[in-house]
């Protein structure tokens, strides 16, 4: 059972409970989750920008990178350096399918405490790793943590948070993992200068959030879904009690029992998901988790320090660059917090759309005028170039960045929501990798036009959420179908003619039978 974060949409039955200890508890797991994987991501980009560990691993790189007339554009280019970043998502794929498993059979408390060892076991690899091998060995563990923990913390979460807080806390998980990612390039400036291990002490601080995570899911409870679906109903029963703070479950209580036995009916929601009425809400699972990644926002995350000393700033005003763009995504992310259920998914998607593609191009129209082969940007136009790339990042953390997350999970009819959320993760991962192990190589090969590619890739974004991408604002998860993709000028037509289908083959039986 993959993990689905089901969001708040209005019109939520409300059931009796607080917002108790227990469930801050998981907020602050669910943090140490976002925490370790946005860490992750944060630390991959500033290693690779520290000349003692380039000159480790990737000694041709290094020597590259000192040439005095080196190519601006292509010193960075190696494929050992970009699968350095990209291996961690190929196994993270593969865990998504081995955790949805675990998730199910042994319940979500395992499967993160599963996640954490992995990722421990990862971070010491990579910290003290004597060559390349080694290192992306580490990385592969790494990976698994991250697919093991990507399944289980949001579904963890979704369970136990009290309806009412269901959806902002959905976004909160996308907070932790920006923060995650500011607190990696804070560690990659503090230990820039701290030679020749600096970097160890970067990777190896990733093992603390993963080390929280391990420790702090042994002080809580499995969650009551997981505990009815694995047959253990009275002890279900009594933790719901607990994380709700009343006695009186009952309500919420039969609701679990109910969604638990039409699940458990549903024997192939993999085939159900293939067929035509099911592909709306499948085409735009997959759609938003491509776009997010064809946004250019992870190869600007991933790689920011080495993209700012590419157009000119030195390792440690690169690092700290970073910094910046880190803290602009995390503030960034609490607009579409507060907005989200406001003004609805499509103005934020339609409104960063806009800025996104409006930053891409005056940082390609900058490279393209200025920066040449060899040298260096004015320190002016460098200057342009890191405020657009903010405006750039603070655009992706309040749209594409929650609400690709987001909108999937609410699209799905209960039937088939576990086996299509399962797709939306697969694929962020695949896409995640294409753009980790391919982005260096583009910038070599495409210059500034890097960033026009993903300027067109937005435009096509927007295109598609004006015309395609119903608004699910306020509407329940349950209802969906008739209330949105029915009433959908495109998608009405794959129930439309589904229903068209099966009254002719009615009729035309019918005869037969007389």
């Amino acid at each position: 059972m993959p993990a689905v974060v089901i969001a708040n949409t209005g019109d939520v039955p409300e059931f009796e409970g607080k917002i108790t200890f227990n469930v801050i508890v998981c907020v602050l797991i669910a943090a140490c989750g976002g925490l370790m994987f946005g860490y992750d991501i944060g630390v991959s980009g500033g290693v690779t920008a520290m000349d003692d560990f380039l000159k480790k691993f990737f000694y041709e790189v290094w020597e590259r990178k000192q040439h005095a007339h080196e190519n601006n554009y292509c010193k960075y280019d190696n494929q050992k350096l970009q699968l350095f970043t990209s291996s961690l998502y190929v196994a993270a794929l593969i865990a998504s399918f081995i955790a949805s498993k675990t998730c199910s059979k042994y319940g979500r408390k395992p499967t993160m405490q599963l996640a954490s060892i992995f990722f421990i076991i990862g971070v010491a690899l990579t910290t003290f790793a004597v060559n390349i091998e080694m290192l992306i060995f580490g990385r592969l563990h790494l990976g698994l943590g991250v697919g093991f923990a990507n399944q289980a913390v949001p579904l963890f979460l979704s369970e136990l948070a009290p309806a009412k807080i269901r959806g902002a806390l959905n976004i909160s998980f996308q907070l932790f993992i920006t923060i995650g990612i500011l607190i990696a390039n804070v560690v990659n400036y503090a230990v820039g200068k701290i030679h020749p291990y600096g970097f160890r002490i970067s990777l190896g601080i990733a093992g603390v959030p993963a080390l929280m995570l391990c420790l702090g899911s042994l002080a809580i409870h499995e969650t009551p879904t997981s505990l009815i679906e694995r047959k253990k109903v009275e002890e279900g029963r009594a933790v719901l009690k607990k994380i709700r703070g009343v006695d009186n479950v009952d309500r919420e209580y039969d609701s679990i029992v109910h969604a638990c036995e039409v699940a458990s009916q549903i024997t192939q929601p993999y085939h159900k998901l293939m067929k035509r009425e099911s592909r709306p809400p499948l085409v735009i699972a997959i759609v938003m988790q491509v776009f997010q990644q064809f946004t250019g926002i992870n190869a600007i995350m991933f790689y920011a320090p080495v993209l700012f000393q590419t157009v000119g700033f030195g390792s440690d005003a690169a690092l700290l660059s970073s910094v910046i763009t880190g803290l602009v995504n995390v503030l960034s992310t609490f607009v579409s917090v507060v907005l989200v259920d406001r003004v609805g998914r499509r103005a934020l998607l339609l409104e960063a759309c806009v800025q996104m593609f409006i930053t891409q191009c005056i940082i390609g129209g900058i490279l393209m005028k200025d920066l040449k082969i060899t040298g260096n940007l004015p320190s002016g136009d460098a200057l342009v170039v890191v405020i657009m790339v903010c405006v750039f990042v603070a655009g992706f953390a309040w749209s594409w960045g929650p609400l690709g997350w987001l909108i999937p999970s609410e699209t799905f009819p209960l039937e088939t929501r576990t086996a299509g959320f399962s797709f939306a993760v697969s694929s962020n991962m695949l896409c995640t990798f294409v753009i980790a192990q391919a982005f260096l190589s583009m910038l070599c090969h495409l210059r500034s036009g890097i960033f026009f590619f993903f300027a067109a890739w937005i435009v096509v974004m927007g295109l598609f959420a004006l015309f395609l991408l119903p608004e699910t604002k306020g509407v329940p998860v349950d209802e969906m179908v008739d209330r949105v993709w029915k009433q959908h000028w495109f998608w009405k037509r794959f129930f439309n003619d589904e229903q068209a289908v099966e009254k002719r083959e009615t009729e035309m039986i019918r005869p037969h039978l007389i």
